[in-house]
């Protein structure tokens, strides 16, 4: 009988780890230096799905599996665990939080649902010592995606703004801070703290629009690329030199002119 693709893919995941023979590369490789890969994977999977692009999303999921594959043959070579546990433990988790679908349990709708499940997790952590709401927020997702989940548990538990308002309110509040330390001569430890206040209060404000933060500045920088790009064109093919020759004033006619051809679109 021959190998399914996955017991393909394992195999070939551990001749690239044997010592003997393998990839001198695979072979250094540790948790530690292979997990920026393994996020770098999952930003490009959501690239392919925000272009659209099937073909390349699913070699980029290709990509991600490969990092699942990689990290747990490390753990079966240490004696932590393998990938069969990976597979039985997500398996487990998805029955046991789904008792609605594998059981005698009924939630109204999908927003039910999300509470079920956050109160499966806190049952679950019940018994770890650090019984704060805000515990198990992991130290190293993306700092946007963790100022999410900071904010989304202790709404949970009442400590949340009712609307939208307040927000923009405190957002305001946050950037006139800002503006006030470069009036006071731009400390820089300050800085880092009061523009990080404006961060953390963008995302709050994307969280109460219903707006997924990563996704919002994910078009924010292609909108940027494209009309950056534009303008390069434009100084190219219109003026006859290049970007960098250009002072302020005519790059932000460049711009202002790309914007409106890409709202005649």
């Amino acid at each position: 009988m021959s190998a399914t693709p996955i017991e393909r893919l394992r195999a070939i995941m551990a001749k690239l780890r044997d010592p003997d023979g393998g990839c001198p590369w695979d072979v250094q490789q540790t948790f530690a230096s292979v997990a920026p890969y393994t996020i770098e994977e999952a930003y490009e999977v959501a690239d392919a799905i925000d272009r659209g692009d099937r073909v390349d999303l699913r070699e980029e999921l290709g990509d991600l599996l490969l990092q699942v594959v990689f990290h747990a043959r490390m753990a079966e070579e240490e004696g932590s665990f393998a990938f069969d546990d990976v597979v039985e433990g997500i398996c487990d988790k998805m029955v046991r939080r789904h008792p609605h679908v594998f059981g005698d349990a009924v939630v109204e709708d999908a927003a039910a649902q999300t509470r079920a499940w956050e109160e499966h997790k806190r049952r679950e952590n019940a018994g770890r010592e650090d019984q704060s709401a805000l515990a198990g927020v992991a130290a190293g997702l993306p700092e946007w995606m963790r100022a999410l989940k900071l904010q989304k548990r202790a709404a949970a538990v009442g400590f949340e703004w009712p609307d939208a308002q307040p927000v923009l309110d405190k957002l305001h509040e946050e950037v006139e801070e800002v503006r006030a330390e470069f009036a006071n001569g731009a400390d820089a430890a300050r800085l880092l703290d009061e523009v990080g206040d404006v961060l953390f209060v963008a995302v709050n404000l994307a969280r109460h629009a219903g707006v997924d933060p990563s996704a919002a500045l994910r078009h924010a920088n292609a909108k940027f690329e494209r009309r950056f790009r534009a303008m390069e064109h434009a100084a190219s093919h219109v003026h006859g030199t290049t970007l960098s020759t250009l002072d302020l004033d005519a790059q932000s006619r460049l711009w202002d002119a790309a914007k409106r051809e890409e709202s005649l679109r």
